[in-house]
């Protein structure tokens, strides 16, 4: 099979393929035989059916004014004035990834067969997605029920030749461009407009894109969380199978396994029975030299990014269904021969998952915070030298501006974390009386993740500088040397102060494009 193709049935649209599509513009989608054949059976059962049934949104008017019935001669009009009255976004274009992202979760969607759109409009926004125009699609718009309606209707404005799209690095207007490849702009049929902007696909998209992102952070500070067990010379028992065992959660579980595979090969990690066989009991209260048990944030990684991965896989399974369903009203019961109104637009599974995954990336971003602090702070760790100041402490800052960063981007991330969806306010003259934001959460969710790379990064160089202050290379796991030298491929030793604004995101890179774990068994 060629990897470089994509076979889009409505069926097994991955979120993999859609970040593969998304980063590598070789990277094409293909409609299957069968979705096309579906799709034309519905489209014709469609027309049959028009002119003898009242349906909503083919020969009605929308939300609110649905009881408007519509004339014959004026079913095209009705949808093209839905994508116009309804490309209205405000703010930022949305990245190109995620619109991108947004289409081949909508084209999966059409080609399930049950919205009654043309085989021309699935072949057309496959040239679309081939070709890479990406339309201009703005941040503001989608409260997330009957689906990302704004968001979605700038990408349709695309395909009938409306609007602003990116094609070969540059922003231009959308009929240049179809100009320049002699594409001849999509003439919306009955219903068209409709299903292009009724469902989650914007949500769906960049939730997609989330997931994945998701994974390569909980890698990143699994590995992050392994040297710092390895620079304090934690006990093993913390992260042992034995203990675990006792606290059967699956995400602890996986956890506590990847840091012992991590960390197979450790020679600072103590054993307890050793550590015990040192010190003999005395007949009278006394203080030891030698920590017994490490502060939670080393300590207690596995139950706290247990839950994080466990969130991650239910999440992402959600993710997996969402973009494999059918988003849209109304739909078509094929085997029934009848039209079902419902509502399969509404975002809440996609909002909800993104609220409960953007929160739990946010403790993780604590975590690596209090961390941060841990070896910053002297007076804790009892050890290290103030703020890893490698060269003359007072006169030299160390890292003690980028604990800053740290403190200030972990807080920010702490507001993000409010759950979205719980956000609803009454739209549409209240026919929309409870709404998702599922396409805020998910961006609230882009937004944490970024925030965490800032936190892991800072808490990597960190780290580093630790290593260096103990001059115990040799003795860590292959795993961890291994991270060691790609944070000093990115960032040289800090000895004297420099601004280190320019290095930061040499080595924020670097971490994202690391190997990712095997997180699920």
């Amino acid at each position: 099979m060629n990897t470089k193709t994509i076979i889009l049935d409505g069926s097994m649209l991955t979120p993999e393929d859609i970040e593969r599509a998304v980063h590598d513009p070789k990277v094409k989608v293909q409609i299957s035989p069968k979705a096309v054949e579906i799709a034309r059976r519905a489209k014709k059962f469609l027309d049959q059916e028009a002119d003898k049934k009242i349906i909503y949104g083919v020969n009605t008017g929308f939300g609110p004014m649905a009881s408007h019935i519509i004339g014959r001669s004026d079913v095209i009009a009705l949808q093209e004035n839905l994508i116009r009255g309804h490309a209205m976004g405000m703010g930022e274009p949305l990245p190109q990834s995620y619109v991108l992202a947004a289409m081949i979760v909508r084209l999966n969607t059409l080609a399930k067969g049950h919205s009654g759109v043309s085989v021309a409009l699935l072949q057309h926004l496959e040239l679309f997605i081939n070709h890479r125009i990406i339309p201009v699609v703005p941040e503001h718009g989608a409260v997330g029920t009957s689906g990302d309606l704004v968001q979605l209707a700038h990408i349709a404005l695309a395909l009938i030749g409306g609007g602003e799209a990116w094609h070969g690095g540059a922003r231009q207007s959308v009929s240049n461009i179809l100009k320049k490849l002699r594409i001849a702009p999509h003439k919306l049929q009955p219903k068209e407009g409709l299903s292009l902007i009724n469902g989650t696909s914007m949500m769906a998209g960049i939730a997609s894109l989330a997931c994945m992102e998701a994974e390569r952070l909980v890698s990143a500070s699994l590995r992050t969380g392994a040297l710092s067990l390895e620079l304090v010379g934690a006990f093993d028992d913390a992260i042992s199978e034995e203990l675990h065992k006792l606290r059967p959660h699956p995400g602890q579980q996986a956890v506590a396994r990847i840091l012992r595979e991590l960390l197979v090969s450790s020679r600072l990690l103590r054993n307890r029975e050793a550590f015990q066989k040192k010190f003999l009991l005395e007949n009278k209260a006394h203080v030891i030299s030698e920590s017994v048990q490490e502060i939670y944030s080393l300590r207690c990684i596995p139950q706290v990014v247990g839950p994080v991965l466990d969130i991650l896989k239910k999440v992402k399974s959600e993710v997996v269904t969402e973009i494999n369903s059918v988003t849209d009203n109304p739909v078509i019961d094929g085997p029934g021969k009848r039209f079902l109104h419902g509502g399969n637009f509404h975002g809440d599974y996609i909002a909800a998952g993104m609220d409960q995954l953007k929160a739990s990336l946010v403790k993780l971003t604590m975590l690596s915070e209090r961390r941060i602090n841990f070896f910053l702070n002297q007076n804790i760790n009892k050890y290290f030298p103030p703020m890893m100041n490698l060269k003359t402490p007072g006169l030299t800052m160390g890292l003690q501006g980028l604990q800053f960063v740290a403190t200030s981007t972990t807080s920010q991330s702490q507001t993000f974390a409010f759950p979205q969806h719980v956000h609803s306010i009454p739209t549409n003259g209240d026919n929309q009386d409870i709404v998702s934001m599922g396409t805020d959460a998910a961006l609230l969710t882009m937004r944490v993740i970024e925030n965490a790379y800032v936190v892991l990064t800072i808490e990597a160089l960190t780290l580093a500088q630790g290593v260096d202050f103990k001059k115990e290379q040799a003795k860590l796991s292959a795993a961890s040397r291994k991270f060691f030298e790609v944070i000093r491929r990115a960032i040289p030793t800090v000895r004297e102060d420099r601004s280190l604004a320019p290095e930061l995101p040499r080595l924020s890179t670097a971490m994202r494009e690391y190997d990712i774990l095997k997180l699920f068994s």
